[in-house]
Formats: C-alpha cells, sequence, structure tokens
C-alpha cells in the first residue's frame, strides 16, 4: 500500500497554493479570524490549539495534525517557504511526490539547509534577537522533564549552525514521538513564563515557535534519527538591507534581554 503524504502548507493570509495533492492548505489561528479560506484545512477542528495560534505561530498546524491527520507521511512547509532543489521562485519547482518518497528512502527525515551563525552560537544568537528568559526556562523544564535530552541540548546550543522555520517531513511513527515530545515540553514552558509573556510585543509572544526551532535537532541528535538536508526557496522577496540592519543592531547590543 502506498503511504499518504500530506505536506501542511501554513498560512495566516489567503494566498496562491501549489496544485500538488501532497500539499494541505492550511489556516493557521482560524479560531482566532472571523474569516476561514476557501480550500484550506482550518486547524481550529478537532483536537487542537487554535487559539494560541500568536503564541505557538505554525506550531498550531503540527498540533492539529498529530490528532487530525490520518496521513503516514507529515510534513510543515509554509506559504512563502518551500523545500526546493531549484532556486526559482516557482511552485512547480517545488518538491513533488516522487522525489519526497525517494528521499524519505535514504533518510528517514527531510529537514531545511541548515542556517549558519558563523561567529555564534545557536544559544546566543537566540539571546541577541529574543528575550533570554524563555530560554533559561526552556533549559529548566528540559532538566526536570527531559533530563536524558539535557547533554543533546547543550550540545546543540553550542553550535554554530540549526536547522530552522519548524520545516521537516518525515514518517507518522517519528511525528508523533516528536510532537508529543516537544509540546510536552513547550506547554511546560509556557505555564512558567506565560505571565511575562503576555507584556510583550507582537513579535515576541511568538515564543514557543522560535523555542521550538530550536529543539528539532535536540530529538534528532538524542534519537539518532538520520536526515537529508534540501535548500528553502523564499517565494517571496527578501529585504537583505533590512535583515542586515537588524542583525547588526543585535550585535552591538541592541538585542532582547
Amino acid at each position: 500500500m502506498v503511504e499518504k503524504i500530506q505536506i501542511l502548507v501554513a498560512a495566516h493570509k489567503q494566498v496562491p497554493m501549489p496544485t500538488q495533492s501532497i500539499y494541505v492548505p492550511t489556516q493557521v489561528g482560524a479560531a482566532l479570524s472571523a474569516e476561514h479560506f476557501d480550500g484550506f484545512v482550518q486547524d481550529n477542528t478537532g483536537r487542537n490549539i487554535s487559539s494560541k495560534n500568536p503564541y505557538f505561530n505554525e506550531l498550531t498546524a503540527l498540533y492539529w495534525a498529530r490528532y487530525n491527520s490520518d496521513a503516514e507521511v507529515i510534513g510543515l512547509v509554509h506559504y512563502r517557504r518551500f523545500f526546493s532543489f531549484s532556486r526559482q521562485k516557482n511552485s512547480a519547482k517545488i518538491l513533488d511526490e516522487s522525489t519526497i518518497r525517494a528521499l524519505l528512502s535514504q533518510k528517514s527525515v527531510i529537514v531545511p539547509k541548515k542556517r549558519r551563525y558563523w561567529i555564534e552560537s545557536s544559544e546566543s544568537h537566540y539571546r541577541h534577537a529574543h528575550h533570554g528568559v524563555a530560554l533559561d526556562v526552556l533549559r529548566e523544564v528540559i532538566a526536570t522533564k527531559q533530563p536524558d535530552y539535557l547533554t543533546a541540548y547543550d550540545y546543540n546550543m553550542a553550535q554554530t549552525w540549526a536547522h530552522m522555520f519548524n520545516m521537516f517531513i518525515m514518517p507518522r511513527a517519528e511525528y508523533n514521538d516528536y510532537i508529543d515530545w516537544l509540546f510536552d515540553i513547550l506547554f511546560a514552558v509556557e505555564q512558567k513564563i506565560q505571565s511575562d509573556v503576555v507584556d510583550w510585543d507582537a513579535y515576541e509572544k511568538r515564543v514557543y515557535g522560535f523555542l521550538s526551532e530550536r529543539l528539532l535537532d535536540v530529538w534528532l541528535e538524542k534519537n539518532h534519527i538520520s536526515y537529508i538536508e534540501v535548500p528553502v526557496v523564499f517565494m517571496e522577496k527578501q529585504n537583505w538591507l533590512l535583515k542586515g540592519g537588524k542583525f547588526l543592531a543585535r550585535k552591538i547590543g541592541f538585542g532582547r534581554v
């Protein structure tokens, strides 16, 4: 029997979507929207955390799929970020079903190419960009609830690279294991910092999505999960001048505390 593949395409607005049937347009934060997008799956059906979207970002789609998708292979991409071996901003060039099957016959999980920081670690990069208290609490929670993962956590936070965007494609067994582990940790962190998060700006309120970007590699490392890297193509034009300015601001001390 051919395994069913579903790649959720997380979106908070109605935009053109890939026509390939494996790609599932997914409206994240649907519980907070007066409009339901035509042709999209809404993340507020069945068991869900859709109302937490301002804090968990695309993770509300991942949680939804854990309990409501019947696919044997599940992945997540973004409406403006897709896996592709082409540099062309063309939905016809993104990973197709046959390529995904071929890649998963070689390794267990498909992840984005590493983002390299070169002059700083994953931990210092986070602390320059976000509120460090969340990272402190994250480590405390792992040490308490998942102590077997603490060595892998410390190792990965010391690296000068990470697999970002909460993007991946993996078989159901691995998916269930990862999602259960991930939310066990994030919900515990949420309990400890939610009173602080209330006063943060809208960008920093997305803290659990930012933290989870640091956790995929921890889970892969600890469980000896093999993976293959695929480039990510950005469908929208990138403002590199703005990005560069924000990077320099963080480096000279105007980052988060």
